[in-house]
């Protein structure tokens, strides 16, 4: 996984409410390897989604975003394709722990905030250290996965970069 560094970029504005894993990248894709470039099946089936998302990092959209089923390959499909935050009132539970794990930062912002964001053209920066947008808008993300974001880890990354303190633990454990 790539390290998060501080982006500024275009965004793509999806305003709509209760986008759904399957309109994210449709069923019929599911089986391909991870290998494959899940970019190209996103938003494959509602292709208008992506009108004006050109060299965008970054994803505003409208409350429940990714709700619907728990496929990883939405977050594969988003990631691939160059997105690196999303930015919506709120989220699919499984969707924004599926994100985190996968190195897209999934961005919680109350709704007041997110509607002028969707309004405005303007490029947004995302700072995970600073845990702002726009330098101004603060979020919350819990630390062990602003952690492996910042240090481009995984679950299993971060386990081996244990290894030293597992195996003493192992030597000096006694049952």
């Amino acid at each position: 996984m790539e390290k998060f560094k501080p982006l500024k970029s275009a965004a793509l504005r999806v305003p709509h409410v209760n986008v759904d894993t399957d309109q994210i990248v449709p069923a019929r894709y599911l089986k391909k390897p991870r290998s494959d470039d899940f970019g190209e099946y996103l938003f494959h089936d509602v292709p208008h989604l992506l009108d004006g998302g050109a060299d965008a990092a970054v994803l505003i959209a409208g409350r429940n975003f990714a709700c619907g089923s728990s496929r990883e390959h939405a977050v594969w499909a988003l990631h691939d394709y160059g997105f690196r935050a999303v930015i919506a009132p709120s989220f699919g539970d499984i969707f924004y722990s599926n994100a985190l794990k996968n190195g897209l930062l999934p961005i919680v912002l109350p709704e007041p905030v997110v509607l002028e964001l969707l309004k405005n053209s303007s490029p947004v920066s995302v700072d995970l250290e600073a845990q702002t947008v726009n330098g101004v808008h603060k979020f919350d993300i819990a630390p062990f996965a602003k952690k492996c974001l910042l240090e481009g880890l995984d679950e299993i990354d971060f386990t081996l970069s244990l290894a030293d303190r597992i195996a003493n633990f192992e030597k000096s454990y006694q049952p």
